[in-house]
């Protein structure tokens, strides 16, 4: 599997960091694309070196996008035509599409949130309009779209994405590696 996470200033470093290393462990071909060529600083001031930019790939070279969230990455993210139509292209195409805590916002920014089951951090909602409200689970398969709450819930989310894209063999194996 080739997987695309943008990464942009103020993202939540655990999400970023926990999604591409363990989608690496499945041997997943990940890709960490910040929005421009300077390192991004992440929420809490840990500093993360994407393997590129966004302008230097193709998404419709990935089998999945995934987001990690981060109030101020995820507006970064929101506010991005080339992510927000990527994600359209993705959904439009039925391919994998992940996203966690606040980053649902970004797929509603992108029109394809409405009609979904998805998770996202609890306070969030609030940013969403009344008829686009998140389910209260840790992790939440709809579709082609996997959503989940939070730091916390960043490992059990990344397993999930591996299990649904490269079947239970392969997340069960990672798991164990990670003693979880």
């Amino acid at each position: 599997m080739k997987a695309l996470v943008p990464i942009a200033n103020g993202c939540e470093e655990m999400e970023a960091v926990i999604i591409i290393d363990t989608l690496r462990r499945a041997q997943w071909e990940v890709t960490a694309a910040g929005l421009d060529a300077d390192p991004v600083e992440a929420a809490h001031g840990t500093k993360l070196v994407p393997d590129t930019t966004w302008d230097q790939v193709d998404p419709a070279d990935f089998d999945i996008l995934l987001t990690p969230g981060g109030f101020g990455g995820t507006m970064a993210l929101a506010s991005h035509e080339g992510v927000l139509q990527a994600i359209r292209e993705f959904d439009a195409a039925g391919k994998w599409i992940a996203s966690i805590c606040a980053s649902p916002l970004v797929l509603h920014a992108a029109g394809i949130l409405e009609g979904k089951r998805f998770a996202c951090y609890p306070g969030v909602e609030k940013e969403l309009p009344p008829d686009v409200q998140p389910v209260d689970e840790t992790v939440v398969v709809d579709g082609h779209l996997v959503t989940s709450q939070g730091p916390g819930t960043a490992f059990e989310f990344a397993l999930t994405v591996i299990e649904q894209c490269s079947g239970p063999d392969a997340a069960n194996a990672v798991r164990k590696g990670l003693l979880l």
